[in-house]
């Protein structure tokens, strides 16, 4: 019986619906192919991610000479690329086009948001690109040796966990807005470390549905825009994995600074 996970971008039932879009002509979705299409997606990300982050740091100590269309342009890659990731995920057929779009969105969103972690935390931005390729890398080999496989249990587990996180997200969004600051989650005391180690852990343990997801995909001969969608999602992730690692290594140089 074939497992499929709760949550709906990642389940069997993708396959099932794209197939009726796939023309004859189309070539199958393939493991080379994925890969490709989401080392051009990081790359796009990385490339704008670099530009953003320059720009930004220009002006970084100079607030009054800081050019409104960077602080503009940061809001709206922001919205954007949450727009776009809606409409891929609804159309995964148009992910061919959305995806890359999508990338760039986000890498000026991260080129800016990084710097201004690094410029108050010296090295940081390094440190949690490494560990999020080392989890990458990490978590890829356990999934192909086995010692991980993604059972329904493990699925339905890891889709609550996300759906738990996102919750708490919006609620704090939500309250922010009012003014209202939660506490000790944000902080750099231990329940703050704690709640970030868990956000690190469910962000790492989503690329494991998603090997299995792309894995699936090659078996069940997706159509050839699939690669685009798996990798789409495979980016995602390892953004949100990218940011709460980077909030974690915060806290922690916070709490070494005021411990110290």
């Amino acid at each position: 019986m074939a497992l499929k996970t709760s949550n709906p971008a990642l389940s069997d039932h993708v396959f099932e619906q794209e197939s009726r879009y796939a023309l004859p002509s189309d070539t199958a979705m393939t493991l080379r192919g994925t890969v490709a299409k989401t080392g051009a997606l990081v790359g796009i990300l990385v490339a704008v991610a670099l530009v953003s982050g320059w720009q930004t740091w220009q002006f970084l100590d100079k607030p009054s000479e800081r050019p409104m269309w960077i602080v503009v342009a940061l809001v709206a890659s922001l919205i954007a690329a949450l727009v776009i990731a809606l409409v891929t995920s609804a159309k995964p057929r148009w992910s061919a086009v959305t995806a890359p779009l999508y990338a760039a969105c986000e890498g000026w969103a991260i080129g800016g948001i990084s710097t201004f972690f690094e410029a108050e935390y010296a090295g940081i931005v390094v440190q949690a690109a490494a560990l999020t390729v080392g989890a990458l890398v990490a978590l890829l080999v356990v999934y192909l040796t086995g010692f991980i496989r993604p059972t329904e249990n493990f699925k339905l587990m890891i889709a609550a966990a996300t759906g738990g996180l996102a919750i708490v997200y919006g609620i704090t969004a939500l309250l922010a807005l009012f003014g209202i600051r939660v506490p000790y989650l944000f902080d750099a005391g231990p329940i703050g470390i704690v709640f970030s180690l868990i956000a690190v852990a469910v962000a790492a343990f989503n690329l494991v549905l998603h090997f299995d997801f792309i894995e699936n995909g090659v078996k069940r001969g997706a159509p050839k825009y699939m690669e685009w969608y798996a990798g789409f999602g495979l980016l995602v992730t390892l953004v949100w994995l990218y940011i709460e690692i980077l909030k974690l290594l915060a806290k922690l140089r916070q709490r070494g600074r005021s411990s110290s």
